[in-house]
């Protein structure tokens, strides 16, 4: 809705705008009533006519079905407070430990009431919430670890760690469908935009960079997966000293990048591409040097060097978004 209006003034100097009648009846406006004047960043006043009402929270029914954790997941990204999964007779023993799964792999969602045919889960994280900047900058200091750890197990062939490299993008996972969450309410909520210094624009750009983010983690765990099937080869001295100084390069890419976006700045992108030569030049004396290794290996070391080259894309993505 759009309306034009001609801004007035009182003889004591007082500014005022008529609020359209139609608005204020459907927001049960009267004589009298308060409502509450934010300025935005960008100079825009903000009327909110609920600013003294505590918010009603948000309700959805699922039946049970075959995508029932997506349908979960997608309703807990949507900024949905309650969760209820209702069934006709009764839910099996299957689908609950499906619930309770995807429940756990979600930040402050948790089962709330159970009955024989319907579970309710509830986030039990309320506004405010934290800033979006803290869970991208602690997501971010897990994946570049991650990309340490699960070049270290492969190299040394660390079983343990490259399971606990596997077991740490659980809750890499649960930060980012949290940030997801936060930045969907934050557009929803101009509000609230304000209050935690993010714009809209910021919030497709965190939205992009998490996704990026996510994706290092996915490379670092299918990386230590490889690990595990191994089987007790080891590594020449060549090939350990070559796969260390992709994953140098590759981990300095990844913080560059990282630190470019917060500043924005645009040198340290370009630094993070023109490691792009210097990448490819690492690569190849892999690849040659793997062709000397065992039948049994090759594959495997070929492997890990392309998980390592996904990582630094990914970089190459998040340093692409400051330009």
């Amino acid at each position: 809705m759009s309306d034009t209006r001609k801004v007035q003034q009182t003889p004591t100097g007082t500014f005022f705008v008529c609020l359209p009648r139609d608005w204020a009846k459907e927001h049960g406006l009267l004589k009298g009533s308060q409502v509450n004047l934010e300025v935005t960043g960008d100079g825009k006043l903000f009327i909110d006519t609920q600013f003294n009402v505590e918010p009603v929270p948000k309700e959805a029914s699922l039946k049970v079905g075959p995508y029932l954790s997506r349908e979960i997941v997608g309703r807990y990204l949507l900024g949905y407070d309650i969760i209820r999964v209702e069934a006709k007779e009764r839910i099996d023993s299957n689908v609950r430990n499906l619930i309770k799964s995807t429940a756990n792999s979600l930040a402050g969602l948790m089962i709330v009431e159970e009955t024989t045919s319907m579970m309710t889960l509830q986030c039990l994280m309320q506004q405010p919430f934290t800033s979006p900047t803290k869970i991208l900058q602690r997501n971010q200091a897990s994946a570049a670890q991650m990309i340490r750890d699960a070049a270290t197990s492969f190299i040394s062939l660390d079983i343990d760690l490259a399971k606990n490299v596997i077991e740490r993008d659980v809750e890499n996972n649960k930060f980012y469908f949290l940030l997801v969450r936060i930045l969907r309410t934050i557009l929803q909520n101009p509000r609230l935009s304000e209050k935690l210094s993010i714009t809209p624009i910021e919030c497709l750009d965190y939205r992009l960079i998490a996704g990026f983010i996510e994706g290092i983690g996915d490379a670092c765990v299918q990386m230590a997966s490889n690990t595990l099937t191994l089987d007790g080869a080891k590594l020449s001295e060549e090939l350990r000293k070559l796969l260390l100084e992709l994953e140098s390069t590759c981990c300095e890419a990844n913080e560059q990048a990282f630190k470019s976006f917060l500043s924005r700045d645009i040198s340290l992108a370009e630094n993070v591409r023109n490691l792009r030569a210097k990448i490819e030049e690492t690569c190849s004396r892999l690849e040659g040097a793997a062709k000397e290794a065992s039948v049994d290996l090759m594959p495997q070391v070929l492997a890990s060097v392309s998980f390592l080259r996904q990582i630094y894309e990914r970089s190459v993505d998040m340093a692409d978004l400051v330009v």
